[in-house]
């Protein structure tokens, strides 16, 4: 679980130093976060020269628009699921061209979750270029904003695992 006291502001900070360093170009897909992952990296002066496009697919019906999610996948394993967040990762990665991209679908709560989801429960998905994906499942503590704050910590903190490699 990621603290929720990470200062998400200095980790998009060396996510886009990272980024830039690299000459990489990162993508994001978001739901349960509404494009919060997005808002905190172009808040950085330059990001225009590292971050491409930011998807925000809050509802079932963006997810298939724009990011070409099967509506047979939500249907059988539901928004909040490693094969649809594993799909949003993937989709935006290749739709933008990017480089790295990002996602994240949850239940943020007060409600919407059920015994085998439970509110805080988030999946993240990382994908690179030739299409790897990782990707992970959290439970996070607290109410909507600090599930919705835990999931940005947790997505960034995912990016730089990925480009202190």
């Amino acid at each position: 679980m990621v603290d929720d006291v990470i200062d998400i502001e200095a980790l998009a900070g060396r996510v886009g130093t990272a980024l830039s360093l690299r000459g990489l170009v990162l993508a994001t897909a978001e739901s349960c976060t509404g494009g919060w992952i997005a808002k905190c990296l172009t808040d950085h002066a330059g990001s225009s020269g590292w971050f491409g496009f930011g998807y925000v697919t809050y509802s079932n019906a963006a997810k298939v628009d724009m990011l070409g999610i099967a509506p047979s996948l939500i249907q059988e394993h539901g928004a909040v699921s490693q094969a649809v967040v594993e799909q949003m990762a993937i989709q935006a990665q290749q739709r933008s061209d990017a480089d790295l991209s990002v996602a994240v679908s949850g239940v943020a709560g007060p409600d919407g979750g059920t015994a085998p989801k439970p509110v805080g429960t988030v999946w993240l998905a990382w994908c690179g270029t030739g299409g790897s994906v990782t990707s992970r499942c959290e439970q996070f503590a607290g109410d909507r904003d600090a599930v919705r704050r835990q999931a940005v910590a947790a997505a960034l903190a995912g990016l730089m695992s990925r480009l202190a490699t």
